[in-house]
């Protein structure tokens, strides 16, 4: 029996649709160098925004602006930077757009490399209704206000939808926004976090997922 399709998708972006780990990591790692900080553990700023790591929690960047601070990682990200694609990420946003299910991109990234992802490396933007990045809400991910508001702005219950992340805090995000159901996606951390955080099933790429949520990329 073929699954209800969801009343909208709501996807993450960095290491759910795009494979930036690599690029974020050399932008920080360089960034902390720089400074003579002793940050060896990065995977707190993955599925965050790097300015509410900085503000809520304590290291060697106390006292400094937060803002200031995130938005000089983003300046050391080459302006040609260019992550692989997710495998199935692509096919399965054109499947939801064909069957006419909405699409949200929500994402802890600033608007301009979230356009660039979606135009440049998935070339998929045409499909996406809506992007929800770091600068539309006042608190990131695990806080649900991203996912509260694509929902809003979609129209969209969000007992209906479904939700695709690759961290534990935008599933916790997702779950606290109260999403139908959240997909795993094991690019940046080990499924069994996954699963731990409130994911309802956990897979290496986007193709498993595209037939769990109905759609056939």
């Amino acid at each position: 029996m073929r699954r209800s399709l969801p009343g909208a998708l709501l996807l993450d972006l960095d290491g759910t649709l795009v494979d930036s780990e690599p690029i974020q990591r050399a932008a920080y790692q360089a960034f902390f160098a720089d400074r003579g900080w002793d940050v060896a553990d990065l995977s707190l700023f993955t599925g965050r925004r790097a300015q509410d790591v900085f503000q809520n929690n304590s290291g060697p960047w106390s006292g400094a602006d937060p803002r200031e601070l995130a938005a000089a990682i983003v300046a050391l990200i080459p302006a040609d930077a260019a992550p692989d694609p997710i495998a199935g990420a692509s096919a399965t946003i054109e499947s939801a757009a064909a069957c006419g299910v909405p699409i949200a991109i929500v994402t802890s990234a600033g608007p301009e490399w979230a356009k660039r992802c979606l135009t440049d490396v998935l070339q998929v933007h045409h499909h996406v209704e809506l992007i929800v990045t770091a600068l539309d809400v006042v608190d990131g991910k695990p806080d649900p206000a991203g996912f509260v508001l694509a929902c809003s702005r979609l129209g969209a219950a969000a007992s209906d939808c479904v939700v695709v992340e690759d961290s534990p805090a935008g599933i916790a995000a997702a779950i606290a926004a109260g999403v139908r159901e959240v997909y795993g996606l094991s690019t940046t951390h080990a499924a069994g976090e996954l699963t731990t955080a409130g994911a309802v099933a956990v897979f290496p790429d986007f193709v498993g997922i595209a037939a769990q949520i109905g759609l056939n990329p």
